[in-house]
């Protein structure tokens, strides 16, 4: 697959929870490969959904979402999903890892139901761990690990797969501030090798690192 082009055309999401609620109003927005952008705003904003959006974990309730110009609202659930593993990543603010497996096959889990025999899996794992600074790491159980290791195995385990673009939901959320500048350097370092770079967060400080920044306010997305 070529390197994407996300493009948002008038889409929104409304929630109905015996109510409706619009969590991200009408918007216009296009990702290009090797933007490194940041979406900040207060919590319950719409940030999250616009993500979730994005990385095609959840879909739009109107509008149009395109990648490389193939409309994803029409796609069925199983090839959303292979387009998924296929061009992104994802990092959360939770670590996701699973105690009593070791760090390299917290990352191969993340490899499991894709094209890569056991082999390459863990070659690839391998590669990322390093990558991360955490070759050295790679038989320790989660436990073992501090929170900025944990968050950087994490980090391992969303490009091991080799994506076009890495979306991190408040990626530091857990972590102190020395390994919160640890886990963004590595980031920085990420999109400097040619990875589009998606990163939700609240702080504001966080939210200057990107070249490109965007502010969700009550579902309104706007450019900072």
């Amino acid at each position: 697959m070529t390197d994407p082009v996300l493009s948002l055309t008038g889409v929104s999401r409304t929630y109905n929870d015996g109510h409706p609620v619009m969590a991200l109003r009408p918007t216009d927005l296009g990702l290009a490969q090797g933007d490194h952008v940041t979406i900040s705003g207060p919590s319950g904003a719409g940030k999250s959904t616009l993500l979730n959006i994005l990385g095609l974990l959840d879909a739009p309730t109107e509008g149009s979402y395109r990648i490389n110009g193939v409309e994803t609202r029409t796609l069925g659930e199983a090839t959303r999903g292979a387009v998924r593993g296929q061009i992104f990543g994802f990092v959360f603010q939770a670590f996701h890892l699973l105690a009593g497996r070791s760090a390299l096959e917290n990352v191969e889990l993340g490899m499991l139901y894709g094209p890569h025999s056991p082999r390459r899996r863990r070659q690839l794992a391998r590669t990322a761990l390093e990558r991360m600074r955490l070759g050295h790491r790679a038989h320790a159980d989660p436990r073992q690990l501090s929170g900025g290791e944990k968050q950087r195995v994490a980090v391992a385990r969303a490009i091991a797969c080799e994506p076009r673009v890495l979306f991190c939901d408040e990626p530091t959320g857990n972590l102190d501030s020395e390994n919160t500048a640890g886990v963004l350097d590595l980031l920085d370092e990420l999109h400097r090798d040619g990875l589009t770079v998606v990163v939700v967060t609240h702080d504001h400080e966080i939210a200057a690192r990107g070249r490109r920044r965007l502010r969700v306010v009550d579902g309104v997305v706007s450019a900072w």
